[in-house]
C-alpha cells in the first residue's frame, strides 16, 4: 500500500519508525528505567517474531526496537504489547525515555538508580508526556561520578555524590588518604589532611579508608547538569552550583522543563537555548525564578 507522509508521521508519534526503502516500521518499546522483566523481554521477542523480522535491538535511550512491522499490523502490535504492560513511543518534541545506569547493583553505585529512574519516568515521561516542548528533552540518572550513563551529555543529568567530610582532630598525618584519593585532592599539610574541593568529585572512594576514622560521609547527594547534548553538535552540560536531595533534583527537572518551554523557540535544543540566553540567566531562573509559580501559565504557552 502507498503510505502518505501523514501516515508515516502519525505512527512515528506512536513510536513506529519508518524503515528505509520499505513500507515496514520499527517498533520502539519503552522501558521505565532501562529494565524489563524476563516475561516482558520474552514477550517482546515473541511479538517481534510474529509481526516483525524476528530481531531486536537496544537503543541508546535503553528502549527495545524490532524492525519489519507492516503498517497495517501496528495497532495489533500495540494491543499485544499492552497485555504485558508495555507501551510504544519515545519520539517527538517532549520528554524522551529516561535512562538510568546500573547503580542499583553496581559496586560503584551510591543509590538505587533504577528506582529513581522509575520516579523520573512516572513523573515526567508519563505525567508530563503531553507537554509540548521546543525540542526533545533527555534525562539521565547516574549512580556515581564514573558517569557511565553520560549524565552531562543529556538535557538534564543526575550524578550520585558521596561527599567526604573530615574530622581533622582525628587525623594522624599518615597520608593513607593521599594514596586512596583517585583525584589527587587529598593532601597532608603540616601533618593534617586537607581536601581541595575544586578538584574533588565526591566519588567517596576515600570514605571509610582512614584507619583513624578521620574521613566520613553522612549522606548521599546529587549533582545536577543542564544543557548537555551529543550527536552532530556536542555540548557538555553546565553543572548547577551545590548538591541536592532527591526531592530537590526531581523538582529541578520540572523547573528545567518549564524554563525550556518558557524561553525556548520551536526546533531549538535546550543546550542551544542556554547558550542563547546565557548560563547565568538560566541558572538564576532555575534557582531564584518564579517558574513553579507560573507553571500553569507556561504549560499553556504556545511554542513559536
Amino acid at each position: 500500500m502507498a503510505l502518505s507522509k501523514q501516515d508515516i508521521m502519525r505512527v512515528k508519534l506512536m513510536g513506529f519508525l519508518h524503515n528505509r526503502d520499505t513500507d515496514m516500521f520499527s517498533c520502539r518499546v519503552i522501558t521505565g528505567n532501562g529494565t524489563l522483566t524476563a516475561k516482558q523481554l520474552q514477550a517482546v521477542g515473541q511479538i517481534a517474531e510474529k509481526y516483525g523480522n524476528g530481531t531486536c535491538a537496544f537503543t541508546t535511550r535503553m528502549t527495545v526496537e524490532f524492525a519489519g512491522v507492516p503498517y497495517d499490523k501496528i495497532d495489533e502490535v500495540v494491543a499485544e504489547l499492552a497485555k504485558f504492560d508495555l507501551t510504544t513511543g519515545g519520539t517527538g518534541a517532549k520528554v524522551r525515555p529516561v535512562t538510568a545506569c546500573k547503580g542499583t547493583t553496581c559496586v560503584f553505585g551510591f543509590y538505587d538508580t533504577q528506582a529513581l529512574g522509575q520516579k523520573v519516568h512516572d513523573r515526567f515521561y508519563v505525567g508530563m508526556g503531553n507537554v509540548r516542548l521546543p525540542h526533545k528533552f533527555k534525562i539521565a540518572v547516574g549512580g556515581c561520578p564514573n558517569n557511565c550513563i553520560k549524565p552531562d551529555l543529556n538535557d538534564f543529568g543526575i550524578v550520585g555524590q558521596h561527599p567526604p567530610k573530615l574530622h581533622e582532630e582525628l587525623c594522624k598525618g599518615c597520608k593513607l588518604c593521599e594514596k586512596f584519593c583517585r583525584m589527587g585532592c587529598m593532601k597532608v599539610v603540616d601533618k593534617k589532611m586537607q581536601r581541595d574541593t575544586s578538584v574533588c568529585n565526591n566519588c567517596g572512594y576515600c570514605v571509610g579508608k582512614c584507619p583513624f576514622k578521620a574521613i566520613y560521609s553522612e549522606e548521599i547527594a546529587y549533582k545536577l547538569y543542564i544543557g548537555g547534548r551529543w550527536g552532530r553538535v556536542i555540548r557538555h552540560g553546565t553543572a548547577l552550583p551545590g548538591l541536592y536531595t532527591e526531592e530537590q533534583a526531581l523538582d529541578m527537572i520540572e523547573k528545567a522543563m518549564l524554563l525550556f518551554k518558557d524561553q525556548g523557540v520551536k526546533g531549538e535544543r535546550f543546550a542551544a537555548m542556554i547558550d542563547r540566553i546565557g548560563e547565568d540567566k538560566a541558572i538564576d531562573m532555575l534557582l531564584n525564578g518564579d517558574l513553579m509559580e507560573r507553571r500553569e501559565e507556561i504549560l499553556a504557552k504556545e511554542i513559536v
